[in-house]
């Protein structure tokens, strides 16, 4: 007996992202926290727009730390791993609150999801959290991953959020991945440098010579930048998934097809 997955779009171009089956979609901590916490609200209206079609949307977000800083009187991300995890306590669920805040208006219920890199490196834990998802998205939940920062240590962490996004694309099978930041796509050097020219494609063994790319994002409250983000991409292409990197702020054309972003093609 096959499942319904087995039968899913296989996604080779930007175009092919509405009809994908299963998509994964990351946001970091600069686009929903802070000044930007704003932005939940649009970017639950594009996760709904693709629910509504039928897509099984999986939200993987940053954020938790960030968030939970105003409420430990924090004016900078803690260096110190005690406060972190006390931050990411806090934070991590006022963030669920909001984001569940904002999906009630289409009748859609949100499902916590907080691994590990261990999590995905176990065989038992791994399966769990495999049946775990495929059970949610049947439910037609929309599970929402994190890193477990509470528990998290700096040796058993995934490094950063893009990373955990391929793994949990990897995890479900997606069909396709949207790596959203505070940028419209991949550059060849950072945007706001002279000569600066957009990468709209990257075919399957390009190694994007000649690129230089930054550190990470320009709020300062994330731990990704642009070369997480390719490292991330290649790893899902790698597995067959297609990879959009592009801007919180275009998740909703992302999710419609739009020629936007910088696309990864997957491996056949």
């Amino acid at each position: 007996m096959t499942d319904g997955h087995d039968l899913r779009a296989r996604v080779t171009e930007r175009s092919g992202i509405p009809s994908a089956r299963r998509v994964v979609v990351k946001v970091g901590s600069s686009s929903i926290s802070g000044d930007n916490a704003g932005q939940i609200e649009p970017l639950v209206d594009a996760l709904a727009a693709a629910h509504a079609r039928g897509t099984e949307i999986i939200l993987v977000s940053s954020g938790a730390i960030a968030t939970g800083m105003p409420f430990l009187k924090l004016d900078a991300r803690p260096n110190d791993l005690a406060t972190q995890q006390a931050a990411a306590a806090v934070g991590q669920n006022v963030l669920i609150y909001r984001y569940q805040n904002s999906l009630r208006r289409f009748g859609i219920t949100a499902g916590q999801v907080l691994l590990t890199a261990g999590d995905l490196e176990n065989p038992t834990h791994r399966s769990n959290a495999q049946r775990a998802m495929d059970r949610l998205l049947g439910l037609r939940i929309l599970p929402i991953v994190n890193e477990n920062d509470t528990v998290a240590t700096h040796e058993i962490r995934f490094g950063d959020n893009d990373r955990l996004a391929a793994l949990v694309s990897q995890l479900v099978e997606a069909d396709a991945l949207v790596l959203l930041s505070d940028v419209d796509a991949l550059y060849t050097r950072p945007p706001q440098e002279p000569g600066a020219v957009m990468i709209s494609e990257v075919p399957i063994g390009d190694d994007l010579a000649g690129v230089t790319f930054g550190d990470i994002g320009a709020a300062g409250v994330g731990t990704g930048g642009a070369a997480t983000k390719v490292s991330a991409a290649r790893l899902a292409a790698a597995a067959g998934t297609a990879v959009l990197v592009t801007s919180t702020g275009r998740v909703a054309e992302a999710l419609a097809g739009a020629d936007i972003g910088t696309f990864f093609a997957p491996a056949p």
